[in-house]
């Protein structure tokens, strides 16, 4: 008996994580050929412009995040976990099969950047509830105890798009070579996730509503959704601040490690790829380990440790890094990174599925979520490259990192008044 509970509880997190690899996977590909797709679409005589530009691009579609929150959230508040991930899944759709198929500047000029941004908004809509409808199913089907174990794998799928992304980078890079990838074959990554969308819409039609939506007597109208988030203001923008910590570090030891290398670290591609493909197998394996020990010693004192050790390394390490560029360096800087970014997310997301009440706990979870990605994490790539190009300094990344920490420290002190208050 024990062993069916248990082979239910394993493909219920499958099928529902399967739609936050898709998602993670664009945006990673997206992340890794930023050089090429601004060479594509956002073409200048200066190629940190152009870079910047494609990053900015990038950014854009997490500025649709909190609106795709709050309606999607909504949604599925309304109609059902189940309702609103398929839902999700199919606007994803969309906006990846946009970035795959558009004609590039040269061939449909201004028209080329438009319809990209166009899905890049679409994408980011969509995504915005994504997260949130994943971490929040995952939750309520986890059995007592075991929710920290859960939830991570929300996280933990992200990393198999990191690792599938890299490893398909690697594999394009030596057959192909690297001027055709810049050309043309930058594509094939994102066909690949294309073809993939059938067996996740598949998949994800087979899953159970949770138990927890379906003991709700109360089933919330947008109207209500928005007065209940203004009522809970306080809860949603702690989240924010515990969450800026996650999507900050996130985006920057994997969509833009590949870029960091090779384009101001003058590592080759290769080197890039098996890093950030290393981060991303770090990131998978002690993304639920670090959940179940959250399970056992409580979410505090992880957020407590990973945040400070940040803020008091990121700068020095990237110092050390850029000093003397190898892969060698890249990798120990990097998977250091990884194991800050893991155990503190490991912790942080289950933590702020317990901070919401369940009547909104999609709409207000995806909104915090969504807020920190938009305002902070989407646009740490560009972020990173506008603070290298203005001060000189190829280590200003880490100062980013530290800012970030700060924001994640500040959060749980802040969590922890807010407890007690309650």
């Amino acid at each position: 008996m024990g062993s069916d509970k248990s082979e239910t509880g394993f493909w219920s997190v499958f099928r529902v994580a399967s739609g936050n690899f898709l998602e993670m996977y664009d945006f990673m590909v997206f992340g890794y050929y930023a050089e090429a797709i601004g060479a594509a679409f956002f073409p200048s005589h200066d190629p940190l412009a152009q870079l910047l530009a494609a990053f900015m691009a990038f950014g854009a579609g997490f500025l649709m995040r909190p609106l795709g929150a709050v309606i999607l959230g909504a949604y599925a508040d309304k109609h059902g976990r189940r309702a609103g991930l398929l839902l999700t899944l199919g606007l994803m759709a969309v906006g990846v099969l946009t970035l795959a198929l558009t004609p590039d500047y040269k061939t449909i000029g201004l028209a080329a950047p438009l319809i990209v941004l166009a899905g890049r908004l679409l994408q980011g809509f969509s995504a915005g509830m994504e997260l949130g409808g994943v971490s929040v199913y995952l939750s309520e089907i986890a059995p007592p105890g075991r929710k920290g174990f859960y939830v991570a794998w929300q996280s933990a799928s992200q990393q198999v798009a990191v690792v599938v992304a890299a490893i398909i980078g690697l594999a394009l890079n030596r057959a192909l070579g690297h001027a055709t990838m810049n050309a043309w074959g930058w594509r094939i990554p994102l066909l690949i996730g294309c073809l993939i969308v059938p067996v996740l819409f598949y998949m994800r039609r087979s899953m159970q509503e949770t138990e927890a939506f379906e003991k709700q007597a109360h089933r919330p109208e947008l109207a209500e959704v928005w007065r209940s988030l203004l009522t809970h203001a306080r809860v949603v923008g702690i989240g924010l601040m515990l969450v800026t910590m996650t999507t900050v570090s996130f985006y920057m030891i994997t969509a833009y490690t590949p870029t960091f290398g090779t384009a101001v670290l003058k590592l080759s591609a290769t080197a890039a790829f098996t890093v950030t493909m290393c981060v991303g197998l770090s990131n998978l394996v002690l993304l639920p380990v670090m959940g179940a020990v959250s399970d056992r010693v409580g979410r505090k004192p992880l957020l407590y440790a990973c945040t400070l050790l940040m803020l008091v390394t990121a700068y020095p390490a990237m110092r050390w890094l850029t000093g003397a560029p190898s892969f060698g360096r890249l990798l120990t800087v990097e998977l250091w990174l990884s194991v800050l970014y893991a155990s503190y997310n490991g912790a942080m997301v289950v933590f702020l599925t317990e901070m919401i009440p369940v009547n909104l706990r999609a709409a207000g979870f995806s909104l915090a979520y969504s807020l920190a990605a938009a305002l902070f994490g989407g646009f740490s790539p560009a972020i990173a490259t506008a603070l290298i190009k203005h001060t000189g300094d190829k280590a200003m990344p880490g100062a980013w990192l530290s800012f970030a920490a700060v924001m994640g420290l500040a959060a749980a002190l802040l969590a922890r008044a807010h407890e007690e208050e309650s």
